[in-house]
């Protein structure tokens, strides 16, 4: 089954011709190579482009071992451009197979009819601050794992309600979504983490205590959506008897799961006082799956569940996506006002657009109600305010202009957070 990834395809078309390396990242497995040789070439062959200027290099295939070599790669490829007036386009996989990678993409730039576009999945490529490796002349485009939209084409027959539910256990790694039962799709997600996300953090930070990583990663994903830090990390630790971690190594260990797209931290920004603050953030799983199966799919709060899935959501959507604190005046029962920290789940962003988004199961009880939708009242701006719940709604607008959604709306109609 051939899942299309038209959110990502449509970038790299609009990106072609741009004078810049496509840089294509993120968490390994989640479709990459698929979206450049399959998907992209299909595009190009269709859009008219000769096969012949289609320069293919798979380099974690042995029989391309000789183009490896930075040297024959480089000589390869200009021999193969034969004709200075007609457009060629280089597509190379797991790039980071060759040594000295970024010198010979960086002279592939002085090419002026060679379109260069590249993937790569070990941690040294993952690195989330990739595109200094070429100077400022890379273009990167971040792919996520299935989008809830993009996963219910491979349950075309079932309900929202248990196709929800197959999405909030085992995620959008594609080749999961593709597995026939839930057993596979379990013991898949479980070898994966370990033996290969974990083994490259490791690996690749020259990590010599497996185990404080391990424990760290187990906390984190107990605790998604809720504010930490590294020295709340460092106590959690220390009450449980390990003491030999500080909060400079806690940090130093959440970076590397960030640099390999593992995870992803969300920043509180204040609204009025139109700054961001330090401390504490909020941590967030890539892949819901990946979480799930941390824990041996035994923590499933859909609470917090459906938090996560809502942030991937938003960053699959190519928002900047923050957590809003908003101080408001609370009364006493004294008479006296005090000033109180509210928070919004998400501010999404991009470029001029702002979304104030809150998350919540349900709505039921107003007190609930009243305490979701308070700190959007505060804002003291007039952005759009948005609360998405789990019940299957028509969408509604109150007296203070905020839209209440539901979750499967807000998943499958990316233009409803504008109507």
């Amino acid at each position: 089954m051939i899942i299309s990834r038209d959110l990502y395809l449509n970038r790299l078309i609009a990106h072609r011709h741009n004078g810049l390396i496509k840089i294509i990242t993120g968490i390994r497995r989640c479709g990459k190579s698929f979206l450049l040789f399959n998907l992209f070439k299909n595009f190009l062959l269709d859009d008219g482009v000769n096969p012949a200027h289609i320069i293919e290099i798979a380099l974690d295939d042995r029989r391309n071992k000789a183009l490896r070599d930075p040297d024959n790669c480089l000589k390869f490829v200009l021999d193969k451009v034969t004709n200075s007036k007609e457009q060629f386009y280089l597509l190379i996989d797991e790039v980071q197979y060759m040594p000295e990678f970024e010198d010979v993409l960086n002279s592939f730039l002085h090419v002026a009819n060679l379109d260069t576009y590249v993937t790569g999945s070990n941690s040294k490529f993952l690195s989330s601050d990739i595109i200094t490796e070429f100077r400022g002349r890379g273009d990167e485009l971040r792919v996520h794992p299935l989008t809830f939209k993009e996963f219910t084409k491979t349950v075309p027959d079932l309900r929202f309600d248990d196709a929800f539910n197959y999405y909030q256990t085992y995620g959008g790694l594609p080749y999961t979504a593709l597995l026939s039962n839930e057993e596979e799709k379990g013991s898949y997600l479980k070898r994966l983490f370990d033996e290969v996300y974990l083994k490259d953090i490791i690996e690749r930070n020259k990590i010599r205590n497996n185990l404080q990583v391990e424990i760290l990663l187990n906390v984190i994903a107990s605790s998604i959506g809720s504010l930490t830090n590294p020295q709340r990390l460092e106590n959690t630790f220390k009450s449980s008897g390990d003491k030999q971690i500080s909060a400079v190594t806690i940090n130093q260990y959440l970076n590397y799961f960030i640099d390999a797209f593992l995870i992803e931290k969300a920043e509180r920004f204040d609204v009025k006082g139109k700054k961001y603050i330090s401390t504490p953030q909020k941590y967030y799983f890539s892949d819901i799956g990946l979480r799930n199966a941390r824990l041996n799919f035994r923590q499933q709060e859909t609470t917090h569940i459906m938090e996560n899935i809502i942030y991937n959501e938003l960053r699959a959507r190519n928002y900047s996506v923050d957590v809003g604190v908003v101080e408001i005046n609370e009364r006493q029962e004294s008479g006296h006002y005090v000033r109180k920290q509210t928070e919004i789940d998400f501010i999404a962003g991009k470029g001029s657009q702002k979304y104030y988004i809150q998350s919540d199961l349900s709505l039921d009880l107003e007190t609930k109600l009243q305490q979701e939708i308070r700190p959007l009242t505060n804002t003291g701006d007039s952005f759009k305010k948005i609360v998405v719940v789990k019940d299957n709604i028509l969408p509604s607008r109150d007296e203070n202009g905020i839209l209440t959604l539901g979750l499967k709306q807000f998943l499958t109609e990316p233009n409803c957070i504008n109507l």
